[in-house]
């Protein structure tokens, strides 16, 4: 498996917007097609203009094939047309977990 972690810069003052215009518009095509949604993450403290999304892949062609069909859905580039203007930086990375790690989806945060 890996995480495919990308970090958004935005604009100042375009965090609403962009979260808005995500949940409306961007995030059924990328669940329908890339599955495995970890989840997007508004940073609180630090560059308070960023966003952090995560998707799981079951290895590195699994992730290309599927951005490849992303990047070809008419709803996704309507959708990148749109929140292109808010982007100020973007940085990818692919993370690969460590054995130690616990299964996604089974954390669990007590009483």
């Amino acid at each position: 498996m890996i995480i495919d972690y990308r970090a958004y810069t935005l604009h100042s003052g375009t965090v609403s917007a962009f979260m808005e215009l995500f949940e409306t518009e961007g995030l059924e095509p990328q669940v329908r097609i890339c599955g495995n949604f970890l989840g997007l993450y508004r940073t609180e403290v630090g560059n308070i203009n960023q966003i952090i999304m995560m998707f799981a892949y079951q290895d590195l062609n699994d992730r290309q094939r599927r951005r490849d069909q992303l990047y070809q859905d008419p709803a996704f580039k309507a959708y990148l047309t749109k929140v292109r203007p808010f982007l100020r930086d973007q940085e990818v990375r692919l993370l690969t977990p460590s054995r130690c790690n616990p299964p996604i989806g089974e954390l669990s945060f007590g009483a």
